[in-house]
């Protein structure tokens, strides 16, 4: 961000980068909502898939989907990586509008977040609907008259109950890539209530807020600019942006390289409208998404190039993805034979934000 900062303190520590400073005593937090970025350093890290996986719903456990194992956290924490993004469905946690949680699959997503606490690594719950979920064998978008905000605003509140003391969520990863809403206004009165009822809750933890049109960096001055009306009492909210690099940004990757008319400055192109969104607002951002094939080392340039220009603009961010069901995904970290991915040349540079570098 083009603006000099005044950096009074510089923690000493960064291995936690925890958001909880009264709980953990080497513990950063995120910057609060007004500043343009933090004083403190902010973790890079991964997704980690799985508990999101599956056409069938809520489907079969271990079967349709199943949740990271504690050998993903471990492989990542030796990497340095101890941000975890953690995509999990809301049907499967709460099977009926307005109804209690699922205790066992509840238990499921506690025991991971837990044992990521008991190995320093700051989770974000993040719930991977698109705005949208099942309701009696449909699939239906919120705001709808058979899937009302209320219900949203209703699991939400539950789930911080069940969150908000736990000292390693980093943020509420509130939806995961809201796309083809009714009205330009829809996401942002859903997104709205859903603040204020967490806030009611849980005062501390940071609420990250994902943009319309699947949460896209380069359009979102055009499809997403009214969220920086929201409102927070806690004036903690985080706009999170994904990104990808092929010709859609789809990051389906289905052309070559030279197909996808990729070039080393793509990434850096595709998220300074959200860059320059964040600093005309005075807002904090976060990329929750960016990815790149493993099969062309021409990938690699446009990934260190962008994450370049994100630790330069105090903007941290989750690689797309790991998690041990994705087989021979092309844009996956998982280690296969013990042996890491081509991408982790570049990401292993990038650990945390360095706000003494910041623009």
């Amino acid at each position: 961000m083009n603006k000099v900062i005044s950096v009074l303190l510089i923690a000493a520590m960064i291995g936690i980068l925890s958001c909880r400073k009264d709980k953990v005593n080497t513990a950063v937090k995120p910057v609060e909502e007004g500043e343009i970025v933090s004083i403190e350093p902010q973790p890079f890290g991964t997704n980690l898939s799985g508990a999101e996986f599956g056409s069938n719903v809520p489907g079969q456990y271990r079967q349709d989907y199943s949740y990271p194992l504690v050998t993903d956290l471990d492989y990542f924490k030796s990497k340095n990586m101890r941000l975890v993004r953690l995509p999990f469905l809301w049907e499967r946690l709460q099977p009926a509008l307005n109804g209690p949680l699922d205790p066992v699959e509840l238990k499921r997503l506690t025991d991971f977040i837990d044992a990521a606490a008991a190995r320093d690594i700051l989770i974000i719950p993040d719930v991977h609907n698109f705005a949208r979920r099942m309701v009696n064998g449909n699939k239906e978008i919120i705001g709808s008259p058979t899937l009302p905000t209320a219900a949203f605003v209703d699991f939400w509140g539950k789930l911080a109950g069940v969150f908000k003391d736990r000292e390693n969520i980093w943020a509420y990863g509130v939806m995961n890539e809201p796309f083809n809403m009714p009205s330009p206004t829809s996401w942002f009165n859903i997104i709205q209530p859903v603040i204020e009822k967490i806030r009611t809750i849980d005062t501390e933890t940071p609420i990250l807020v994902a943009g319309d049109s699947y949460s896209s960096a380069e359009r979102w001055p055009r499809v997403s600019d009214n969220l920086k009306n929201l409102t927070d009492p806690s004036q903690k909210l985080i706009y999170e942006a994904h990104i990808y690099f092929d010709d859609t940004s789809a990051g389906t990757y289905d052309g070559s390289y030279d197909e996808e008319k990729a070039n080393a400055q793509t990434g850096v192109n595709r998220i300074k409208p959200f860059v320059d969104w964040l600093t005309a607002n005075k807002k904090r951002g976060f990329i929750g998404e960016y990815g790149i094939p493993d099969d062309d080392s021409r990938w690699l340039p446009v990934l260190d190039n962008m994450l370049k220009y994100m630790k330069a603009n105090c903007i941290n961010g989750t690689y797309w993805s790991a998690g041990p069901r994705w087989g021979s995904y092309r844009l996956a970290i998982q280690p296969r034979g013990g042996v890491d991915r081509p991408q982790m040349q570049v990401l292993k540079n990038y650990i945390s934000t360095d706000p003494q570098s910041c623009r």
